[in-house]
């Protein structure tokens, strides 16, 4: 017996409701990085002739926005974008306060003791997620919970 192809009207359709749902999907997930040493610069155009807009430390979150060759287009907390050589950046997730004043406290919630008292810029290492609040560790190995909205990025 003879199998029947579908339509070339209907496969094109299928093709095309796949790739606007991957593309929705892929859309949605915003790629995050870190720098991975002191002292690095980001520009403001690929390549090392470009002006430096400013320099980063070590574990800096930015979020990608495109790719070119070997550099990357990013944005930080503050919203400021820039250019950054791709191998300067790993993937390991790290979150910045981006608020005058934080408490990390004992546990998630604000009814938990507070451990200390974080300044707007302090870098930490996500650890787990509890409802609206993330476990986190600093360099130095202090750690506490923060509440995810005082902190870039917050998923």
């Amino acid at each position: 017996m003879k199998q029947q192809n579908a339509h070339p009207l209907q496969r094109g359709l299928l093709l095309a409701l796949f790739l606007v749902f991957f593309t929705a999907l892929s859309a949605g997930a915003a790629e995050y990085v870190v720098v991975n040493k002191d002292g690095v610069n980001i520009r403001s155009a690929p390549g090392t002739n470009s002006e430096v807009l400013w320099e980063v430390f070590k574990n800096f979150p930015l979020q990608v926005l495109e790719r070119k060759g070997q550099w990357v287009q990013v944005v930080d907390f503050e919203g400021d974008k820039g250019w950054i050589f791709a191998p300067l950046l790993t993937r390991e997730k790290m979150v910045i306060v981006k608020t005058d004043s934080v408490n990390l406290r004992v546990g998630a919630g604000t009814n938990y003791e507070v451990v200390a008292t974080v300044k707007y810029g302090v870098v930490f290492k996500p650890l787990e997620a509890e409802g609206d609040w993330l476990k986190v560790q600093h360099e130095d190995g202090t750690t506490g919970w923060l509440n995810k909205p005082l902190v870039w990025p917050s998923n």
